[in-house]
């Protein structure tokens, strides 16, 4: 199932290049699961040599286009071995539900000893009103297996702190930060954009009328008096060295 090609800025994102600049920046070498590029450049600009993939041609394209060294890649399958100092990754790692201890694995062979794994996916019990609206409008419209349509993972500290260190890491820090985070489009902006594996499940004649109910179901909870939506968002932030 392919990862969305549009995210939803997130407050304090940008500490990621705090934390990843452990080393010094200038002698560094590392490589940054990257979207479009736009947290990469920060990278850049700390005087970090970075290597950008995604699995997107699109946003490779927009990554390169601010001058980036950027590869299309899956993260699945990171071709490198002992060549960085640094792998970094933001929303994206939650992506990956169908084999979650891929992307450690290959962050583990492409760093050099001593190296860090540095990264930011969902938590446990992000977006939770929404996924069970979501899951609660499939059920309504027949799906008995409604929550099999669910394409994320959204792992609890204890359960990423062990696949880190099945993989061979020495977990630093490992944190579970509640972030509820506006939504500048709105539930239904927000729906264009990540409900498409739920939208799959229908004809493409009813996936309208299913967003409108998913935003109309979530409208008490969610919206203010305002009109102003927030998602309900929870992230697992973790920083793991290569002995």
């Amino acid at each position: 199932m392919p990862m969305p090609q549009t995210q939803i800025s997130c407050p304090r994102s940008g500490n990621l290049c705090s934390i990843c600049s452990g080393r010094s920046p200038a002698s560094a070498s590392s490589i940054w699961v990257c979207g479009d590029g736009s947290l990469t450049e920060k990278l850049v600009v700390l005087g970090a040599q970075v290597v950008g993939i995604d699995s997107s041609p699109e946003m490779i394209a927009a990554a390169r286009q601010r001058g980036l060294d950027a590869k299309v890649m899956d993260a699945r399958a990171l071709a490198f071995e002992y060549e960085f100092d640094a792998v970094f990754s933001n929303a994206v790692l939650h992506w990956i539900r169908d084999d979650p201890d891929a992307p450690i694995a290959g962050a583990f062979r492409a760093l050099r000893a001593g190296g860090r794994f540095v990264g930011e996916l969902g938590g446990h019990a992000n977006v939770a009103a929404i996924t069970v609206a979501l899951v609660a409008t499939l059920e309504r419209r027949g799906f008995r297996d409604a929550a099999s349509w669910i394409p994320w993972y959204f792992p609890t500290v204890e359960d990423y702190e062990t696949r880190l260190r099945r993989a061979g890491f020495v977990p630093q820090s490992v944190q579970l930060l509640p972030r509820p985070t506006p939504l500048p489009t709105g539930m239904r902006g927000w729906l264009d954009t990540f409900a498409n594996p739920f939208c799959a499940a229908l004809p493409c004649e009813e996936r309208g009328g299913f967003l409108d109910e998913v935003t109309a179901l979530l409208k008490p909870v969610l919206c203010d008096a305002n009109g102003r939506w927030t998602a309900d968002y929870a992230r697992l932030r973790f920083a793991a060295v290569k002995p």
